[in-house]
């Protein structure tokens, strides 16, 4: 029997999952496999770019080839990955090829945890087999007060014979108490607080949800609806504002930390600033020549169509420099641009 709930003296609670301990520590890069589905859950969260799309992302950035799903997953110093979609057994070749090459590079010991919306059957377990160590099972919402009777509750007996971590992941919805009967056959059961997001918000004002407050995407009264399964001792609730306030930016420093250039600077929520001057080809090799007069070799870093250099020294030597300048926010290697603030 699981142990009590409590927390770890990392504040980590103590029955949580390999894979969920390593999310919390953003030491988990999300393998994305493909945005296809055979289903249409109305609150699927997935972007406009992703959603029925066959395209694969490693973190924020999109990539064709396990290789380079290894190099992003080395540029944060990963210590796991957690494969989602879309559905991924849809392309289970594919799962089991890139899981492969992260095993091989990092070792049996870089923990791989897979969603699905199926329930594998014993081939799909065979396949993943050695390359997948824990499987978080969706049902949809529809097959909940009769979960026994499903497919999903074979198919964790299945994969626990077969030696991997079972477990149940879903959104916040009422009715969550119906999922109790099947918590003897898991080894966890995971509640993701109900969230808005940009696909679903339409289905969401239908259903009457409102959001909780202004700063995060939960959806008001979700963590009501997990009161009675929350009692459970195999029963996890992650947070909206967990996702955001901590995973993610644990993640985000620890790219920042491999990746970020001497002139970045890097800010409490893992995301780098640096400023920008724009260049223009008449005026290019001038402004670049000025630029070296006033900063030090790798103080700058000159990007062709524009210098990126520290936004104190490009605010310093702003009228020393003609040109469009500004400061840039954005998350690390690469990432997404939060804000843009002109000099």
């Amino acid at each position: 029997m699981t142990a009590p709930r409590s927390e770890s003296p990392k504040g980590i609670p103590a029955n949580l999952t390999k894979g969920c301990v390593l999310c919390y520590q953003g030491a988990k890069m999300v393998l994305f496999v493909t945005g296809r589905c055979r289903r249409t859950c109305w609150y699927c969260p997935l972007s406009e770019e992703r959603k029925g799309k066959d395209v694969i992302f490693a973190n924020e950035h999109r990539i064709e080839s396990p290789e380079q799903a290894v190099a992003i997953a080395e540029r944060m110093s990963a210590l796991g990955t957690g494969v989602t979609g879309g559905e991924p057994l849809l392309c289970l070749d594919r799962v089991a090829q890139y899981c492969k090459a992260l095993k091989d590079h990092f070792g049996p010991e870089h923990h791989i945890h897979l969603y699905t919306a199926q329930a594998p059957a014993k081939a799909d377990l065979e396949k993943l087999k050695g390359v997948v160590d824990e499987i978080r099972l969706h049902p949809p919402r529809e097959c909940w007060d009769h979960i026994l009777d499903t497919d999903f509750i074979a198919s964790a007996k299945m994969a626990k014979e077969q030696g991997f971590d079972i477990g149940i992941e879903v959104p916040a919805l009422p009715g969550l108490d119906l999922l109790i009967p099947a918590l003897p056959y898991l080894d966890f059961l995971n509640i993701n607080e109900l969230e808005w997001g940009e696909t679903n918000a339409d289905d969401m004002r239908e259903r009457g949800y409102t959001l909780a407050d202004g700063v995060h995407n939960a959806v008001d009264g979700a963590q009501e609806w997990a009161a009675e399964l929350e009692k459970h001792d195999k029963v996890h609730w992650c947070a909206s504002s967990f996702k955001d306030s901590v995973q993610l930016r644990e993640r985000l420093l620890r790219i920042a930390e491999n990746t970020a250039r001497p002139f970045d600077e890097v800010t409490d929520d893992g995301t780098i600033v640096y400023g920008v001057l724009e260049l223009h080809p008449g005026t290019r090799d001038e402004v670049v020549a000025r630029c070296r007069t006033f900063l030090e070799e790798g103080a700058f870093c000159d990007c062709g169509d524009r210098v990126e250099t520290a936004w104190w020294l490009l605010e310093e030597y702003r009228d020393k420099i003609p040109g469009k300048k500004s400061v840039v926010e954005r998350y690390p290697d690469g990432g997404m641009v939060v804000e843009v603030t002109p000099l």
